[in-house]
């Protein structure tokens, strides 16, 4: 798998695909228009969007203990890292 991420012409579509399983496993649907864009809604009427730039992640949603919960679960899945609030 190393080997397809670095140094091969098909780096991106192995990266995408497989942070793709990931969170369709997780109960995450990519959105109608983009698929770098990902939504989850809640019961409890909270819902977290996902947004994909590159291997750059954006989490957006009004309850921080969901988006601590997705973020330790990519944290086991990938090596990541959080630089905080977005500026």
């Amino acid at each position: 798998m190393k080997r397809s991420l670095y140094g091969l012409k098909q780096a991106p579509r192995k990266w995408y695909k497989k942070l793709d399983s990931f969170m369709v496993n997780h109960g995450y649907d990519r959105t109608t228009f983009y698929n770098y864009v990902f939504m989850k809604r809640f019961l409890d009427g909270n819902f977290i969007i996902f947004l994909l730039y590159m291997d750059d992640m954006l989490i957006v949603g009004h309850n921080s203990k969901k988006i601590y919960s997705l973020k330790g679960e990519l944290n086991k899945s990938f090596t990541i890292k959080d630089f905080g609030p977005t500026k």
